[in-house]
């Protein structure tokens, strides 16, 4: 269980916050969708929790314990991917993975687990070429396998899909039920399309200008709209109070 509570951050020299007052509780099982605009506030808020961004004002907890203070506890049972991954391109894709699950002690399972989810993202053949000359798609499927290989129990994503030919999402989207609904990982991403949230995820929270004006199970959050015609109207609603 992941609990984000009163979560502010405000960068240096900015006049607002960037996020305001986040609260958010990610169960065992759930796959968590987390929209909004561009600026919203949602990359500040993944950038919060996976450790890239420091705060003041709210807490943390996984499992009931302050990241702040297990932090190298915590990152051992996490994986992080953003939207445009930095990869080590000087890098083979197989010599990346086994760097990877080397720093993450993965042990006896480790050649297994990178055939498994290479064969599955369809990319087993190119290991042995540097990452360098890889397609964007073919990056982010070896994101997304240096990702698993530790068996995480909390995945966060942002904007996962993007750069995904039809065939890998379909793959990715099964294999995130799977390890939801067969391994209590949860999962939360950040994403554009909510036609994917809608139909994908169990709970959904709503960001704007740094503030979350719907959160909660995704049926109770759109009732009988659309997640998009939802997410319109709630917009409006809040610019109207703003006038």
């Amino acid at each position: 269980m992941l609990e984000i509570r009163h979560l502010s951050k405000t960068y240096k020299g900015a006049s607002k916050k960037a996020i305001d007052d986040i609260n958010i509780t990610i169960e065992d099982g759930d796959i968590y969708g987390f929209i909004g605009p561009n600026g919203a506030g949602k990359s500040t808020t993944i950038k919060c929790i996976v450790g890239i961004n420091d705060y003041k004002d709210g807490e943390i907890l996984f499992n009931h314990k302050n990241i702040l203070d297990n932090n190298l506890e915590f990152k051992k049972q996490i994986a992080y991917i953003p939207d445009n991954p930095d990869l080590y391109e000087q890098l083979s894709g197989i010599e990346y993975l086994d760097f990877v699950a080397n720093i993450y002690q993965v042990g006896d399972a480790k050649n297994e687990l990178i055939h498994k989810y290479a064969t599955l993202f369809g990319i087993e053949q190119d290991l042995a070429n540097p990452i360098r000359s890889y397609s964007h798609g073919m990056k982010q499927k070896l994101a997304l396998i240096s990702a698993l290989i530790h068996s995480p129990k909390l995945i966060i994503l942002d904007e996962p899909f993007v750069g995904l030919d039809p065939k890998a999402s379909h793959d990715l989207k099964n294999l995130m039920l799977t390890l939801c609904q067969e391994e209590g990982v949860s999962i939360f991403f950040s994403s554009h399309v909510l036609e994917v949230v809608e139909k994908f995820c169990n709970k959904v929270a709503i960001i704007k200008d740094g503030k979350i004006i719907a959160s909660g199970l995704t049926e109770e959050v759109k009732g009988d709209e659309s997640l998009e015609d939802k997410f319109l109207e709630l917009f409006i609603d809040e610019d109207k109070k703003d006038e």
